[in-house]
């Protein structure tokens, strides 16, 4: 296996994994080029879940490779993979609750640095500037001092991915950044994220890889789409061809008329 060139950022070749007679990836090769904006859409079960966690480190795929960069991490942990550039936010943000949004902030952006005796210096003028000028980037500054008990679900969004800001990543994974926030907002909300992102990089944009389902965001935030079926990739590339894809309409979004035989099979 030949190591990718630059300037790809990620590379995934030939990754297959099973969970006993189960097949959750089956011959994935993915490369991920710098300041893409990735959609990896598909049914629950797909495999788009599964892909992350293995370029995470959350799963190892029983065969393939993944590159960040020039370097093999097919066998690193979480955190050496967090360490290297690669940062990731959950579907279900993770928070803690009790504490302030500033304070999660700060304990998200000490603990990416390797400090792990964080509380007492924690509020030194440096990591404040820092904490405010990111959440400011978010919409989220008059939010600082709440706690984060009281927030909405789509304030605890744009924390969360906030949050996996704080560690300057080279690539950052989003899964359903707009699960839980309400038809309204989740445009102004994607807007909020995909402006704060681009700030982020200066000269070299942060690249992403996000998981959705609601293709009116895919349509319009997504510079490339990979559709997942039955752990494979059944059609990558701009969205308005993937979404057109008949393997994609019968699969993924639903939209494929039904052959004659299978209309005959649902009459009466």
């Amino acid at each position: 296996m030949t190591t990718p060139v630059y300037p790809c950022v990620l590379s995934a070749q030939g990754l297959n994994l099973s969970f006993g007679a189960v097949t959750a990836a089956a011959d994935v090769s993915i490369d991920i080029q710098r300041g893409e904006r990735l959609c990896l859409i598909g049914s629950n079960g797909a495999g788009k879940t599964t892909f992350v966690n293995m370029i995470t480190g959350y799963l190892r795929p029983n065969s393939g490779t993944i590159f960040l960069g020039q370097e093999n991490i097919t066998r690193l942990s979480p955190r050496e993979i967090t360490r290297r550039g690669v940062a990731r936010s959950f579907q279900i943000p993770q928070l803690c609750l009790h504490m302030t949004v500033l304070d999660n902030v700060l304990a998200a952006m000490h603990c990416n640095r390797g400090n792990t005796h964080f509380l007492k210096p924690a509020h030194d003028p440096d990591s404040l500037a820092f904490c405010h000028g990111l959440l400011e980037r978010f919409g989220l500054l008059s939010q600082a001092m709440r706690p984060v008990r009281e927030l909405p679900g789509g304030v605890r969004k744009l924390l969360d991915i906030a949050m996996a800001l704080t560690g300057q990543p080279k690539l950052l994974l989003l899964d359903e950044p707009t699960s839980g926030v309400s038809a309204d907002e989740k445009f102004s909300t994607m807007d909020t994220v995909v402006q704060a992102i681009e700030q982020e990089g200066g000269e070299e944009a942060v690249t992403v890889v996000f998981v959705e389902h609601d293709m009116d965001i895919v349509r319009r935030y997504a510079t490339r789409v990979a559709a997942f079926y039955g752990g494979r990739v059944i059609a990558d590339g701009q969205a308005s061809s993937v979404l057109v894809d008949p393997e994609v309409q019968r699969h993924v979004t639903g939209l494929a008329p039904a052959s004659s035989s299978e209309a005959t099979q649902v009459q009466p």
